[in-house]
């Protein structure tokens, strides 16, 4: 887990959509604008990392947002693996840095200085002030287009631990993950009828991931109760950040995701975030609506009406099982563990390469790549890739010139014939 820090405005967000490969953090010209955590997935070489874009490092403002950012990076600090402190070349070592410094210091972390907006070779020489801060290597780049960012990752990489995990049994894991008090500790003791884990009105009462064998079904599996919360020395809690903080490790590494939702509440930021880190790692998802029981005004439509809401925020991927639930009555909780072990089941599932052939090659009779700059694309076969999560090859003669959409057509018509509900499905388009 990679976490980037330093004072406001020196360019971590632009930094982090540069790593992630996305925009997902908004960027502008002015101090504080990063109030939230952005967290995303970064490749480089090979290798699969976790960033975390936290906002500007601020002491003794008079802007609650600011100390709350101050309190962030704090937590990033001491949850990361690797920090990135970024700092401003064209402005040069601030009392802020020097604090933030004083901070990473004192983490004993593998820190890398980032001089940031050297945006020319002049400015090269002054990223050679910030030596003085005392933490190693600097290295000069420009987040905005990308110069000196290959060098940074080069160097990054080479301080993962690339061992890999032991090989853990076979059993299916279920993460049950969500905001703080969503009810994720009061579905974990309803399925095991015991008090497993402890359960208040207080968010953020579950201060570890918890994993439990259990029997159902005649199935053997792993459930997790992921929490997130984590006492620290000297560290104010910041519930919401640790929750995903936390949540980000065990996402990884389970099979399936039961994605809480607080039925009064619905879906906001954070149940998106939560939700398109599991699409990005490719995890199944199950989407449990918790409390259902407590919504007021319920009738004969309200959960195909609360569905359909649901699937409008999770656009474009919508092809996931939505079970409604009540932990503290135990209703449909049995179906919520079911559906999660049907979803790791189509997540494993194989398709022939005949078959896959037989059907999509009408679909694609019917529905062929529209031509582009006057030339047609040929689709000639498709095939399954031995990968851990479902993902489709399709060889073509021009497969620069397929685009998204027509992606996205082919993976519904994938989705339309074969059971994939709950999974996420990558498509390729190849040479042939």
């Amino acid at each position: 887990m990679i976490a980037i820090v330093g004072r406001p405005n020196v360019g971590k967000s632009t930094l982090f959509n540069r790593l992630t490969e996305s925009r997902m953090a908004i960027v502008e010209e002015s101090p504080g604008v990063t109030r939230d955590r952005h967290y995303g997935k970064a490749n480089w070489n090979g290798f699969e990392f976790s960033v975390i874009d936290t906002g500007g490092y601020v002491r003794g403002s008079e802007d609650n947002f600011e100390g709350e950012i101050r309190r962030q990076v704090e937590l990033a600090i001491d949850e990361a693996n690797i920090i990135l402190f970024v700092v401003d070349v064209t402005i040069g070592i601030t009392h802020l840095d020097e604090a933030v410094a004083d901070l990473l210091r004192k983490s004993k972390k593998q820190v890398f200085v980032v001089s940031n907006k050297v945006d020319n070779n002049e400015r090269i020489s002054l990223s050679s002030e910030f030596y003085s801060l005392g933490l190693g290597e600097i290295f000069s780049i420009s987040a905005i287009n990308g110069s000196g960012t290959g060098e940074l990752l080069d160097e990054l990489v080479k301080h993962l631990d690339k061992e890999k995990l032991p090989e853990e049994n076979d059993l299916p894991k279920l993460a049950i993950v969500g905001r703080p008090n969503v009810g994720k500790s009061s579905l974990l003791n309803a399925l095991l009828g015991v008090e497993r884990s402890i359960v208040t009105d207080i968010a953020g009462t579950t201060r570890d991931a918890i994993d439990t064998h259990y029997n159902m079904f005649g199935k053997d599996f792993i459930l997790v109760d992921t929490a997130g919360i984590r006492k620290k020395a000297k560290v104010h809690e910041d519930i919401e950040f640790y929750s995903v903080m936390r949540s980000v490790k065990v996402i990884e590494e389970c099979n399936v995701c039961l994605l809480m939702i607080d039925a009064r509440v619905g879906i906001e930021a954070q149940e998106m975030s939560i939700f398109r880190l599991i699409e990005k790692n490719r995890k199944g998802v199950v989407l449990v609506v918790n409390k259902w029981d407590l919504v007021d005004s319920k009738h004969s439509k309200s959960t195909k009406e609360y569905e359909e809401y649901i699937k409008k925020k999770i656009t474009p991927f919508i092809d996931v099982p939505v079970v409604f639930t009540s932990a503290t009555t135990k209703q449909r909780i049995l179906k919520a563990v079911e559906v999660a072990l049907q979803v790791n089941e189509n997540r494993q599932r194989k398709i022939p390469t005949s078959k896959i052939n037989d059907v999509m090659q009408m679909e694609i009779e019917n529905h062929p790549p529209p031509a582009i700059k006057g030339k047609y694309i040929k689709i000639k076969y498709a095939q399954q890739l031995h990968t851990f999560a479902p993902s489709f090859a399709f060889f073509c003669n021009l497969p620069q010139y397929v685009n998204e959409p027509y992606k996205r057509y082919l993976e519904n018509k994938i989705r339309e014939h074969f059971e994939f509900s709950g999974v996420p499905i990558q498509v390729f388009m190849r040479k042939k």
